[in-house]
């Protein structure tokens, strides 16, 4: 059933955007399979205004380019929620979600699908085409995702030029033409293209990138941190939370500094932050120091070697000595 869903100006400065619930038809065949993929809304996850930006997009495509080709790819280093924001997009709009990795093992049959072999009950076979990946998300109301744009190989890329150009359709080895509907839309992700060692990726052909809006997407701040460990953790001691943020800004600065002699190789990913270390904390809650524990047996595994120094040189600065108390509460 079609709804409205409210998205506000986490500012509080822009007027609110309201946008309708795409409707799944109940003649759709995957239907039961397509509502299964609409994804759950996280209580814990903290809008940093895409959500109002991604609603910005989407009421300007519903409104003035109903046919032309406006795909987004959000690009930002590893661990700063790009998926978690489209997949909190499409939960929002209670629109089936649909991840679709694009590395260097995905081949354009995987993701358009092929004609497969199959028993006919009377000990024969018959052929019969399978839709792949992406063709099996175009047929019905969707939010696709493909995630790792830049990992992606060539035959791939050129296999999805006319589904995101003004042809807007995947042509079918079987001849069928699978139009991008009205209640579909494609998104990406990708790390960016730099001196970092994300393994398989590449810079994206130009006129494969000149089919995409690209936004990035930054690491938070301090603050933004903050607010997501208060949400997640709220039982956190206050000042441990308040140098956990600390820890993540400055190892974060060193990551994305263009300067080589201060430049860190492996940030202090969300994941890192908001679960592995308030994990760590747990465990070494009667520890002499639980920040300390928690750095050494959740964080430092992480990183590169050659990282350690300029890893203990911030927490020297930021910390040096943990609060010796219970890190939560409860």
């Amino acid at each position: 059933m079609t709804e409205s869903v409210t998205f506000k100006d986490p500012q509080g400065v822009k007027p609110d955007i309201i946008l309708t619930t795409p409707d799944i038809p109940k003649d759709l065949p995957d239907r039961e399979n397509r509502t299964d993929h609409i994804p759950s809304g996280d209580d814990y996850y903290v809008d940093l205004g895409m959500q109002y930006k991604l609603a910005s997009l989407e009421q300007v495509r519903r409104s003035h380019f109903t046919e032309s080709p406006l795909h987004l790819a959000l690009r930002g280093h590893m661990g700063t929620g790009k998926d978690h924001d489209l997949e909190q997009f499409a939960a929002k709009l209670k629109t089936p979600y649909y991840r679709i990795p694009l590395t260097g093992e995905v081949r354009d049959i995987t993701l358009i699908g092929s004609v497969k072999l199959h028993g006919d009950g009377m000990g024969g076979t018959e052929s019969r085409w399978e839709d792949g990946d992406i063709t099996r998300a175009l047929r019905g109301p969707a939010i696709v995702n493909l995630s790792e744009l830049n990992a992606a190989g060539a035959e791939t890329l050129f296999a999805l030029h006319g589904l995101l150009d003004r042809h807007r359709a995947l042509e079918l080895p079987t001849g069928e033409m699978v139009r991008l509907r009205d209640d579909v839309r494609i998104f990406g992700t990708l790390n960016p293209t730099d001196l970092r060692d994300y393994a398989g990726t590449q810079t994206l052909n130009k006129a494969f990138a000149d089919r995409w809006i690209i936004w990035e997407k930054l690491f938070p701040s301090g603050d933004e941190i903050d607010l997501m460990l208060e949400r997640r953790h709220p039982t956190m001691d206050p000042e441990m939370r308040d140098l956990l943020s600390k820890l993540a800004v400055e190892i974060n600065t060193s990551f994305t500094s263009v300067d080589s002699r201060t430049r860190v190789e492996t940030p202090m990913s969300l994941r890192s932050v908001l679960d592995r270390y308030p994990a760590g904390l747990r465990m070494y809650a009667t520890a002499k120091d639980p920040m300390r524990s928690a750095w050494q047996e959740f964080v430092l595994p992480h990183i590169d070697p050659h990282d350690n120094d300029h890893y203990e040189t911030v927490w020297s600065a930021v910390v040096r000595v943990g609060p010796a108390r219970p890190p939560f509460a409860d």
